[in-house]
């Protein structure tokens, strides 16, 4: 019977840890879909935080690569006073990224919903 406490209560910890992730997560970042987000991009800082051969294979023209892995050492590149659109492969890494700008003082943070996944807009690759 202590074991079954047991689990429930790790059980429980983890659900908990995971609802307080993305409620913070949403409140960092505003999802935008491929229509809104082609509609602000271009005055706006595109921000690719995939990895630099996933931004060679392909990337939305006019975007920049600053890896997730780089953020810590780069955001400096990024200007506070302007927009920041983000994307990733499937909206995970820029969900961790718009918090992370947040918490430096980034007030503008947007990512496409989905990620380049969904992406059907122009796109650029080294290829």
């Amino acid at each position: 019977m202590t074991v079954l406490y047991t689990i429930a209560i790790i059980l429980g910890a983890i659900i908990v840890y995971v609802l307080v992730n993305t409620l913070r997560l949403k409140k960092a970042v505003t999802n935008l879909d491929q229509d809104q987000f082609i509609q602000g991009y271009r005055k706006a800082q595109l921000i690719d935080v995939r990895e630099v051969k996933e931004f060679e294979a392909g990337h939305i023209l006019g975007a920049r690569n600053i890896p997730s892995t780089q953020l810590r050492q780069r955001y400096k590149e990024v200007r506070p006073d302007l927009p920041v659109y983000l994307y990733c492969q499937n909206a995970g890494r820029s969900a961790r990224t718009a918090l992370f700008l947040k918490k430096k003082g980034y007030n503008q943070v947007f990512q496409l919903q989905g990620g380049f996944k969904t992406w059907s807009g122009k796109v650029k690759s080294k290829a």
